[in-house]
């Protein structure tokens, strides 16, 4: 039976890995350039923020610094989206320090009843009202742009003629649990969103990440803006798929030399998120959800557990030579863990620091996806830093 589990573990790893080698292999790469034109078209950035005192203000820091772009042609606003915590206090002071006139403020106001407004997109709604750039980039309040990001984002923005770019960041993991379970998600994001497929017109497959989303303004004037997204749990995908129904043309790269995220600093709050997000991101199909979680189950845990079941055989003695042949699948499907972790980080800047802890980062997947159903479909715990998702 052990041996009967590996082969089927190590034919879901060679599926895996041969999707994600075929994905990252058409993947391009956004590197800086330190071109710089005679003129540039007016950018706006928008940074919602809720309750991120921890980030804000290395997050607008970044962004100042990471450009020489005058004020009129960068505006830089943050929005603060009612949070309970100083953001919005650690903002007014920075902006009363720096005096810099490209930042400005917006203390958002009380969500509106007409609809079921989640997440970032009445944030983004509210700043959308305000801002005069002809390209308007959304990022979150844990990302932090690098010298010249801007400028090359925009630059290929407008040789290519993109309506909507979106960047692949590197993934910066503090705490055990981004150790554990980001540099995975990162590689199922690439494996479920094939690179080539979406930046493909032809194909009806479409992904963006939400840190970092720059729109034409005439695109995003096209799409309703956030507003036209306003239920949309996992907005940055729902309007990357309008954009390529529309004709609009959509761009997803690797964008690790331009900028950098750290998306959750706890278990808590890595755990909210994702169950926030799956269930949702995968347009609530039940089936392909649930074939995800078993797919995550035969990589990652499978293998351990069979080491488990070997070793307690060993100890019964009752040890066999199929037992021995068992035992050396096992180290090459440990040994496709290790693999796994290089073969992603090389994109996402992530070293494969604890790749042993797979089978935990797997298990705790599954997880998430059986917990992000039950939240999405009963609304029972299906919140955002405290925010009900629900109607």
């Amino acid at each position: 039976m052990i041996l009967i589990l590996l082969l089927v573990s190590l034919c879901a790893i060679a599926i895996y890995s041969s999707k994600l080698r075929h994905s990252l292999a058409t993947a391009p790469r956004l590197t800086i350039t330190n071109e710089r034109k005679s003129e540039y078209p007016k950018i706006s950035v928008v940074i919602p923020a809720y309750n991120e005192a921890d980030n804000i203000l290395h997050c607008v820091t970044a962004v100042l610094q990471s450009t020489q772009l005058p004020p009129e042609k960068l505006e830089v606003w943050v929005v603060d989206d009612q949070s309970t915590d100083n953001t919005l206090t650690i903002v007014k002071s920075f902006q009363e320090q720096l005096k810099d006139p490209r930042l400005k403020i917006l203390s958002g106001k009380s969500r509106p009843t007409d609809k079921n407004w989640v997440g970032k997109n009445w944030a983004c709604s509210q700043a959308a009202t305000k801002v005069t750039g002809d390209f308007l980039l959304f990022i979150d309040a844990d990302v932090k742009l690098k010298p010249s990001a801007i400028e090359t984002a925009v630059n290929h923005a407008q040789t290519e003629h993109i309506d909507l770019l979106s960047l692949a960041p590197a993934i910066v993991c503090g705490c055990l649990a981004e150790w554990v379970v980001q540099p995975l998600m990162v590689n199922n994001l690439a494996v479920g969103f094939d690179f080539g497929a979406v930046n493909d017109p032809n194909t009806e497959i479409a992904f963006a990440a939400g840190p970092f989303m720059l729109f034409r303004r005439s695109a995003y004037g096209k799409l309703g803006g956030h507003a036209a997204f306003a239920e949309e749990v996992v907005e940055d995908v729902e309007m990357a798929r309008a954009i390529k129904k529309a004709g609009m043309k959509l761009q997803l790269l690797l964008g690790s030399d331009l900028m950098s995220v750290r998306m959750y600093r706890s278990w808590g709050a890595l755990w909210e998120g994702w169950t926030k997000n799956i269930y949702q991101g995968a347009q609530r199909n039940l089936g392909s959800t649930l074939y995800f979680a078993l797919s995550m189950a035969i990589i990652y845990p499978l293998p351990w557990l069979c080491l488990l079941g070997l070793g307690y055989k060993h100890l019964l003695g009752i040890w066999g030579i199929w037992d021995y042949i068992s035992l050396g699948l096992v180290g090459v499907a440990i040994a496709s863990h290790y693999y796994l972790r290089i073969m992603g980080g090389k994109d996402s800047d992530t070293p494969p620091d604890f790749w042993w802890l797979s089978g935990v980062g797997g298990t705790v997947i599954v997880a998430a996806v059986i917990t992000s159903i039950i939240k999405t479909e009963t609304g029972w715990g299906w919140t955002w830093r405290g925010r009900s998702l629900t109607p």
